[in-house]
């Protein structure tokens, strides 16, 4: 059996690699050189203040988060929910809670749901009272919605 493995003394390939590394670097300058001449610093990598982006303001958060509580305040069915809470999350806004203390109360035809419900979003945990009738037009509409303390 002969043995073909290269003897650790074997540096033919060796002496040209600093060569290759200096042709490697040469040919990589004129793509470098771009970047190091425009005076790029930190300076220059400040913020654009004219620059806004399409993030949703409290407002728009609120407001869909009001739909979401509507929503699970509406399709509870209050006769079997027996004192327990109903759960809501909004993946929108990425707020989620319960809706406690829900009750029906109809007043001259008109059928209403007043509801306690918390809110726990990025921006801390919430207490909100509210109320949901429904519509001549068939549909819920949330009457009020107010933030407690």
């Amino acid at each position: 059996m002969k043995d073909i493995a290269k003897q650790a003394g074997d540096t033919r390939e060796r002496r040209h690699l600093p060569l290759l590394n200096l042709v490697t670097i040469a040919m990589c300058l004129p793509f470098l050189s771009g970047c190091i001449g425009n005076g790029f610093g930190l300076e220059s990598a400040a913020p654009d203040p004219s620059i806004t982006t399409g993030t949703s303001g409290s407002e728009q958060k609120t407001v869909s988060d009001e739909i979401t509580v509507r929503n699970a305040v509406t399709s509870a069915d209050i006769g079997k929910l027996e004192g327990n809470a109903v759960p809501w999350a909004n993946s929108f806004t990425g707020s989620a809670g319960t809706v406690d203390q829900l009750s029906e109360l109809s007043k001259d035809g008109v059928v209403c749901r007043d509801f306690i419900t918390t809110s726990h979003s990025y921006s801390g945990v919430s207490k909100y009272a509210g109320r949901t009738c429904l519509g001549a037009d068939g549909e819920w509409h949330m009457v009020r919605f107010e933030k407690q303390g």
